[in-house]
C-alpha cells in the first residue's frame, strides 16, 4: 500500500468521526496558533526596536552621568559637565560631531491647548549626530544660539496635538510662561515600544535653554552641567576605538585613576541594540515554550484518541492481517493517520495564529512579523508531535495477533 493510499484512508477515517477528530486537533490548533502569534509579536517588537535604534545612527556614542554597571551602594551622583563636552570635542579623533544637551519637563501651551512634554536645549549639530531632519521649516542655527533666540522646533506628534492640522510655522507657543516662535517641525521618528517618543519633544537653542529655562539648576560645583553628550563616530568601524578615547578623556576630566570606579557611562547604539535583541529573543522563546505546553497536551490527546481508534478497529486489523497484510503496513497506516491529524491541526493553527497576531498588533499598536521560519517551525513541531505521539498506538496496532483480533468483542 503506497503513501497516497494511506493518506486517503486516513482522511476517510477522520471524516467518519468529524467532531471527535476536531476535538482531538484542538490542542494542536491552540498550541500552534499560540506559538505563531507570540513569535510574530516578538519578531515585530524586535524589528521595531532595531529600526528605531538604527534610525538614530549606528555610529552614535552617548555619555551620561552615573555608572549603570555600578555594584556599590553609594548614592553620590556626579554630573557630567559642559567642560567634558568641550574636552571630547577638542581631543577625540575619528569623530564627525559632538553635541551636548539639557532636558526639562515643561508645559507647552498654544491657545487653550496645553501639554507637558520634554523640552530639549540642543546644539545646531544635533540633526547630524542624531541622524534626523526637519520635515518643514528649519532647525536651530548657531545665530539662534548666540543671540539667545526664543525659537522652537516641534516634534511631529507635538505639532499635531497643538495645532490640529494648522501650519505651526511662524506661530507662537508658550514655554514656561514665555512665548517662543515655531520655526520648524521634525520628521516623524516613531515610538514603537522603545522608551518615550522623540516625536513628542520640543527643541530650543542650547544657550537659550540655559539662560531662560535652566538657570541655577544647571550649575553644580560652579560649573555648567549637561544631561548627556552625544558623539558621532566617523564610521561604524571606529566606534569601539572612539568609545575607548571618550572614556579615557572622561576619566582625565573627572580625575579618575584606572582602578577607580567610573562615575559616568559610555555606550553605543550597537550595544543597546544587542541588549534589546537578546532580551526580546529570550522573552519570545520563554513565552513560546509556555505556549508549547498546549502542544504537549494536544499530543497526549492524539495518542489517547488513536489508542481508542485501535481498540475500535481491532477486528478490521485482524481481518487485514489474516488476508496477508504485514505489520509494517498496519504501522504505516496508523502513523499516517496520526500525522494527518496533527498536520491538519497545524495548518489551521498557523492560519489562526497569523490572524491573531495581526489583530493583537493592531489593537496594541505594535508590529507583528510572521516569518517563513516561524511558520515552518510551527509546522515542523506539529509534525513531530504527530509522529512522537502516534508511534505507540501504531506500534500497538501492528503487533496485534490476527487470531485474537478476530475474536475481539
Amino acid at each position: 500500500m503506497n503513501l497516497l493510499e494511506n493518506v486517503r484512508i486516513a482522511f476517510r477515517a477522520l471524516a467518519s468521526n468529524k467532531l471527535r477528530s476536531f476535538l482531538t486537533m484542538l490542542g494542536i490548533i491552540i498550541g500552534v496558533a499560540s506559538v505563531v502569534t507570540l513569535v510574530a509579536l516578538g519578531n515585530g517588537l524586535q524589528e521595531s526596536i532595531t529600526g528605531q535604534i538604527e534610525g538614530i545612527g549606528s555610529n552614535l556614542i552617548v555619555v551620561i552621568p552615573g555608572n549603570l554597571d555600578r555594584r556599590s551602594t553609594t548614592l553620590v551622583s556626579v554630573p557630567i559637565y559642559y567642560s567634558d563636552y568641550l574636552a571630547i570635542k577638542e581631543r577625540a579623533q575619528d569623530v564627525k560631531n559632538v553635541v551636548a544637551d539639557y532636558s526639562l519637563s515643561l508645559q507647552v501651551v498654544y491657545n487653550d491647548k496645553s501639554l507637558v512634554t520634554t523640552v530639549e536645549s540642543v546644539m545646531p549639530e544635533y540633526l547630524q549626530v542624531r541622524s534626523t531632519q526637519v520635515e518643514y521649516g528649519r532647525f536651530i542655527t548657531e545665530q539662534d544660539n548666540q543671540r539667545l533666540a526664543r525659537v522652537v522646533v516641534l516634534g511631529s506628534n507635538l505639532a499635531d496635538s497643538l495645532f490640529k492640522g494648522l501650519s505651526p510655522i511662524g506661530r507662537e507657543v508658550k514655554i514656561n510662561g514665555v512665548f517662543y516662535e515655531v520655526i520648524g517641525v521634525m520628521v516623524e521618528r516613531g515610538g514603537g515600544g522603545f522608551g518615550p517618543s522623540e516625536d513628542e519633544n520640543a527643541y530650543i537653542p542650547f544657550d537659550t535653554g540655559y539662560e531662560r529655562l535652566v538657570g541655577s539648576r544647571g550649575i553644580q560645583d560652579g560649573k555648567r552641567t549637561v544631561d548627556s553628550i552625544s558623539v558621532s563616530a566617523a564610521s561604524p568601524e571606529v566606534v569601539n576605538s572612539v568609545m575607548v578615547q571618550v572614556e579615557r578623556i572622561m576619566r582625565q576630566q573627572h580625575r579618575l585613576k584606572l582602578d577607580e570606579e567610573l562615575d559616568f557611562t559610555v555606550f553605543s547604539q550597537n550595544a543597546i541594540l544587542s541588549t534589546f535583541n537578546n532580551i526580546t529573543g529570550v522573552i519570545t522563546a520563554f513565552l513560546s515554550l509556555i505556549a508549547g505546553i498546549s502542544l504537549l497536551v494536544g499530543g497526549i490527546g492524539i495518542m489517547n484518541i488513536m489508542l481508542v481508534s485501535v481498540t475500535e478497529r481491532t477486528k478490521e486489523i485482524g481481518l487485514r492481517k489474516a488476508v496477508g497484510a504485514r505489520s509494517q503496513v498496519i504501522l504505516m497506516q496508523f502513523l499516517v493517520e496520526t500525522l494527518v491529524l496533527s498536520l491538519f491541526g497545524g495548518v489551521i493553527g498557523i492560519g489562526l495564529g497569523w490572524i491573531f497576531a495581526i489583530l493583537l498588533a493592531n489593537f496594541a499598536n505594535i508590529n507583528a512579523l510572521v516569518t517563513v521560519g516561524s511558520v515552518l517551525l510551527a509546522f515542523g513541531v506539529a509534525a513531530a508531535v504527530g509522529i512522537l505521539f502516534g508511534v505507540y498506538p501504531a506500534f500497538r496496532a501492528s503487533n496485534l495477533s490476527p487470531i485474537e483480533a478476530l475474536r475481539y468483542e
